[in-house]
């Protein structure tokens, strides 16, 4: 197989595509030392300026066949969505574990309508036992009453935390199998 089956046969227009291509082959040409520098400026020049196939596979033709193929533009953005997936699924599964650990020391911590001090100190025990964490319960609070928005807001912003990690994990999922 030559170099002619990749770009478009003899005086036929090629596209900015092969052009990159072939920018990319010249450049792991000269990165693995079968051209010199000077060589790659002047062949990767005349690329870019190249309208049809043939101006390209002359370029190429006295380069080893046995190049690895250039990974697509499409296969790197695919990687990359893909990675800026998983980060925000991350992201968004430690703020909510963040914001849970928020909500749950502030309904402990607040004596009041809420829980009282025996339900308070049992609950400390189950988090302590599941999570490791020891959550100070203390025996009476300056000002009494539940403190409501220091404990449902941040309950609420895990929970939306929370499904937004299931639905970027479920669209990470989604990509995976569709590049497959």
């Amino acid at each position: 197989m030559n170099a002619a089956a990749d770009y478009p046969p003899g005086d036929l227009r090629v596209s900015d595509a092969d052009r990159d291509r072939a920018v990319a082959e010249l450049s792991q040409a000269f990165e693995s030392g079968r051209i010199t520098r000077d060589e790659f400026d002047q062949r990767s020049g005349q690329a870019l300026r190249a309208s049809t196939g043939k101006e390209l596979t002359a370029l190429l033709t006295d380069l080893p066949r046995d190049r690895a193929p250039v990974e697509s533009a499409g296969a790197i953005v695919r990687a990359h969505r893909v990675l800026a997936t998983r980060i925000a699924a991350g992201a968004s599964a430690a703020g909510a574990a963040a914001l849970t650990a928020v909500a749950v020391t502030n309904g402990l911590s607040n004596p009041g309508p809420g829980p009282d001090l025996a339900q308070r100190e049992f609950a400390k025990q189950v988090v302590k036992r599941v999570t490791g964490l020891n959550i100070p319960v203390p025996p009476a609070h300056p000002t009494p009453g539940f403190d409501w928005a220091g404990t449902i807001t941040p309950a609420v912003f895990a929970v939306l935390l929370v499904a937004v990690t299931i639905y970027l994990l479920r669209m990470a999922h989604a990509r995976r199998q569709s590049y497959a």
